[in-house]
């Protein structure tokens, strides 16, 4: 296999840019929380009582004020008979509440319980109602939203231009939530169960895109067009989103596992040539890949479309944004440094791998986001091994270790809408990688990657979850290693000396109990039991001369004094 030989002075600054695109999180290095963070990131009294069946949403922004106006139907499902009178909707200041339907009626408060503002948090209180009724909220709003500065790491409204200087405009509010632009209960465990619908007022000149399916598009006779776009599944809140530009659309198929799904792609005009090029190379390929290892596209009612953004992308649901400036790699860049990253559009690829890990598959806390971005970063990983082979996938994975940085858990605080460290990406592609050596079984490993999409089909988990899944379908106790790499800085040392006809070995800088085989490089026959007290075995040929570890473990060794 090529070998890529990178010279010094590139790996330097590649392995900077490397760290800083890793490190740039979503809510930043925030180490004091408040109330409003526990109002954001719980299901609080206010949120528990009930259920969110469908959003309809309307919105018309206003780009020379950069405002927008809009209104947001929440049909929602009682599921506790006792619960608080109050119910706990999101809108993030300054945007603000106008008026308030319940089940179509202008509402009225009660007397007694005006319903109040209280940071981003609004508390409404609602009639009493039977369990299992089905009821509808409508809130009417306008302000001047959050803009994001660098998105899509700083969230908010992208009010911008395309190259030729017309208005271009859109949205990413991943982790700072959907409430940056319209209101509703901003908390990833509970996505609407019958999907959303987006109505987009937009001016006559531009083209609006949304999530899912166009279903109508009605000119106003006032300068303006309405597009509606609606989604039947489940989806998170922070993917539901808008674009507008001029945008032009081409389409394409693919015969799936379920059938025939549809592909479109919206480009803004003077990019279609690019885009019909770049695309058509790289997206068949990948939900083929993908289909293969992870199981069927979640989405087919929904389709598959690929949507330019001003931004680098997001993996918004049936609406993957995509600005990778139609360059391989990652801006051009091979975030692992060995090649193979050079060979596909970055950006595809992984935002495309979220539409199974992130939004089929989504955390109930973003304390757990690894689930998205570990296992997405995963796909990255399986799409080389698809179009390259296994080794030059082996070379990807490891690669991507000199980006991190071991700074803070994987694993964030939960209940309180907080991220755990960046190194989510590339530290959890290397778990994965390293528990797939573990499991010493690709055709098990591909089972348990397809069986997590069917088991947890648009639904919401834990890690623990994901965890034991892991555990129980490969027959192996996966729990210590899981705890090592996501709960700890720590990188397990095996550490190891030859006493006469003797190797002896064990973990250290690990947790308590930690018991990971591992496989020598030079005799892939040749595993390692090796647990926290020290382990013999007598010395063979192939360590000899000293110890070696395949490299697809993420360890490090050390030698015994």
């Amino acid at each position: 296999m090529a070998k890529y030989i990178l010279r010094s002075i590139y790996t330097l600054f590649f392995c900077i840019g490397c760290i800083n695109f890793l490190q740039a999180q979503l809510l930043g290095q925030k180490t004091k929380f408040t109330h409003q963070d526990t109002l954001r990131g719980t299901i609080g009294p206010e949120r528990a009582w009930w259920d969110v069946l469908h959003y309809d949403i309307t919105v018309k922004p206003d780009y020379n004020n950069k405002s927008i106006t809009g209104e947001t139907i929440i049909q929602y499902k009682i599921i506790q008979q006792d619960h608080s009178p109050y119910m706990q909707i999101d809108l993030q200041q300054p945007l603000t509440i106008d008026n308030l339907y319940y089940d179509g009626k202008l509402y009225i408060n009660y007397p007694a319980m005006p319903y109040y503002n209280e940071g981003n948090v609004w508390h409404i209180p609602l009639p009493k109602a039977a369990l299992n009724s089905v009821h509808t909220i409508g809130i009417e709003y306008h302000g001047n939203p959050r803009i994001a500065i660098n998105p899509p790491w700083d969230g908010g409204w992208i009010f911008t231009k395309d190259s030729l200087g017309r208005p271009w405009m859109t949205v990413a509010c991943q982790g700072l939530g959907a409430s940056v632009w319209y209101p509703c209960k901003d908390h990833q465990s509970d996505e609407p169960d019958n999907g959303a619908t987006l109505q987009i007022v937009a001016a006559d000149s531009l083209v609006a895109v949304g999530n899912g399916r166009l279903t109508g598009k009605k000119e106003n006779k006032n300068g303006t067009t309405t597009w509606t776009w609606k989604v039947v599944n489940p989806i998170n809140n922070y993917d539901i989103i808008p674009y507008i530009g001029k945008y032009v659309n081409f389409t394409d198929t693919l015969m799936g596992e379920k059938g025939k799904l549809d592909i479109s792609y919206w480009v803004l005009d003077y990019n279609l040539e690019k885009a019909k090029k770049q695309f058509g190379r790289d997206v068949k390929k990948m939900l083929h890949c993908f289909e293969y290892w992870l199981g069927p596209y979640p989405f087919y009612e929904d389709s598959y479309k690929l949507v330019e953004s001003s931004h680098l992308g997001m993996e918004h649901q049936s609406a993957v944004a995509y600005g990778n400036h139609y360059m391989n790699g990652y801006l051009g860049r091979d975030l692992s440094g060995s090649g193979w990253g050079l060979t596909w559009d970055y950006i595809i690829v992984h935002e495309s791998g979220h539409e199974w890990f992130g939004n089929n598959i989504t955390s109930n806390d973003i304390a757990d986001m690894w689930v998205h971005e570990g296992l997405t970063d995963y796909t990255e990983t399986l799409f080389v091994e698809c179009q390259s082979g296994k080794e030059a996938a082996d070379e990807y994975t490891q690669g991507l270790r000199n980006t991190i940085r071991n700074d803070k858990p994987i694993i964030g605080p939960y209940g309180v809408n907080h991220e755990g460290s960046g190194d989510m990406y590339n530290k959890g592609n290397n778990l994965i990688h390293t528990i797939r050596q573990v499991i010493n079984n690709d055709e098990t490993f591909r089972k348990i990657l397809r069986g997590l999409n069917q088991t947890y089909y648009h639904k919401t988990v834990n890690s623990k979850d994901i965890e034991a899944y892991f555990s129980k379908e490969s027959g192996k106790d996966l729990s210590k290693i899981f705890d090592q790499y996501l709960r700890t800085t720590k990188i397990p040392v095996l550490e190891y000396k030859i006493s006469g006809d003797k190797l002896l070995y064990h973990w250290t800088n690990c947790v308590d109990g930690f018991n990971m085989p591992v496989r020598l490089a030079n005799d892939p026959n040749v595993w390692l039991n090796a647990t926290t007290n020290w382990q013999d075995m007598p010395v063979t040929g192939a360590v000899k001369d000293g110890l070696q570890i395949d490299k697809n473990f993420y360890i490090t060794e050390k030698k015994a004094e």
